[in-house]
């Protein structure tokens, strides 16, 4: 006689559950992936997502082939080691390590040693690493300059690390708040590992940092015993010819700067391919010690075991077709989001210049511009937006803890639009902001 189960549903208490998934904040990356699908007629200024234009499926066989031929002839693999470095699993810290050493020397000016670079699934993977690695007690706290990318938020939830806000100032980072940051953490025991920046066109705010600014922030984090996480997802994108600003891993002398790059936007997104520049040494009781890189990739083996080698010869492939230079890859993409951003900031002031209680930057490059309007901003705003006007755009409050401060800002972006989508989008969107105030 078959035993008859019980057909009851199992039903899980959310208090049974990690605290950080019932969090505000692990929804919104969610929210910025799907938004648009919810809405597919409306004109999104909401995704940071890199342009469409030029993608074309035999270039990925092209950039295969590509890094295939450079395993047979310049590493001298036989046909059989070119399959398994593709088919099969991969060494942890990556493949492509020393394609991506070359183009930072090339693009960056940083020299590194290629060990300390650990290829990772996004650069998600790799900050989620480094904040990891970086949370060994309860004492220990993060700082981040406010607004900020809410990936690095949900990460620092999931760890259960607190995130303290730093103020942007002229120079990119307000280095008296951050003082006063460090010193308040500090009085309350906690200890301040890290700060997490994007210094160039950040998201969300498209602000920089200064020269002068990024020379005083290595400064600090050398008085004061602190480490920098420095994302740099943006950075070839600035608005004007001319000579960029290096990054501060190019400034780094002693080490300071764990360098966290993406290549979704350099190359494309669906290959999910980050990477993490860690050389900081590891004390050994030989004194030798090891690379943070090596200590990164042991928790990265038990998360993800290793990144896609297919993915990795993808990018491979690309660099190699260009000469080993992400920067030479991306010149068409550089003048699409030149074109965007200045028919975004003209198209704003021609259409909202002079109305009272509305105004925003001017970035010097990126994907974005942070809009400051005279009501609330909210989700519930935004349907209202996309319903009756067909625009979308993102809520800063999705970036900032501090409901107060982002209450009434939207973030614009302009990178996955045409000029005429852009003026479009504007027209509706002035539509919508005059009708609210």
């Amino acid at each position: 006689m078959t035993a008859v189960v019980p057909s009851t549903s199992v039903r899980l208490d959310p208090a049974d559950l990690h605290a950080s998934l019932s969090d505000p904040a692990m929804r919104s990356m969610n929210f910025l992936n799907e938004v648009a699908g919810r809405f597919p007629d409306a004109i999104s200024f909401a995704p940071g997502r890199p342009t469409e234009d030029g993608f074309d499926l035999a270039d990925l066989h092209a950039y295969l082939d590509a890094y295939a031929l450079h395993l047979a002839e310049t590493k001298g693999y036989d046909r059989a080691r070119v399959h398994r470095e593709l088919f099969q699993y991969g060494r942890t810290k990556g493949i492509v390590h020393e394609l991506i050493a070359r183009q930072l020397e090339l693009d960056e000016g940083i020299t590194v040693d290629p060990e300390a670079i650990l290829v990772t699934v996004g650069a998600q993977e790799a900050l989620w690493l480094v904040l990891r690695a970086l949370r060994a007690t309860d004492r220990d706290v993060l700082l981040a300059v406010a607004p900020t990318y809410v990936g690095l938020t949900g990460a620092a939830r999931l760890l259960d690390m607190p995130v303290r806000p730093v103020r942007e100032g002229p120079d990119g980072v307000d280095p008296d708040d951050l003082l006063a940051q460090l010193a308040a953490a500090r009085a309350e025991g906690l200890r301040p590992r890290a700060l997490y920046l994007v210094p160039d066109f950040s998201n969300p705010s498209g602000r920089s940092m200064t020269l002068p600014g990024r020379a005083r922030l290595l400064e600090i984090a050398a008085e004061q015993d602190l480490l920098l996480l420095e994302d740099n997802p943006y950075g070839f994108f600035q608005a004007v010819e001319g000579e960029r600003p290096p990054t501060l891993k190019a400034l780094d002398t002693g080490q300071r700067v764990v360098y966290l790059g993406s290549l979704s936007k350099t190359c494309f997104p669906g290959a999910r391919v980050g990477f993490a520049v860690a050389d900081q040494r590891i004390a050994g009781r030989d004194g030798a010690g090891g690379l943070l890189a090596d200590e990164l990739s042991k928790a990265k083996s038990m998360l993800t075991v290793n990144t896609s080698a297919v993915s990795q010869a993808l990018v491979g492939g690309m660099l190699l077709k260009h000469g080993g230079s992400l920067l030479r890859a991306n010149r068409r993409q550089i003048d699409t989001y030149r074109r965007n951003l200045d028919c975004l900031l003209r198209g704003l002031a021609r259409r909202l210049g002079g109305l009272d209680g509305v105004h925003w930057n001017t970035p010097g490059g990126g994907f974005f511009v942070g809009l400051t309007v005279p009501f609330p901003v909210t989700d519930e705003l935004l349907d209202v937006a996309a319903n009756r006007y067909g625009v979308l755009f993102t809520p800063m409050r999705h970036f900032h803890d501090d409901d107060e401060v982002a209450a009434h800002q939207m973030r614009l972006s302009c990178s996955s639009l045409t000029t005429d989508q852009i003026e479009t989008g504007l027209d509706r969107l002035t539509g919508f902001i005059t009708a609210r105030i």
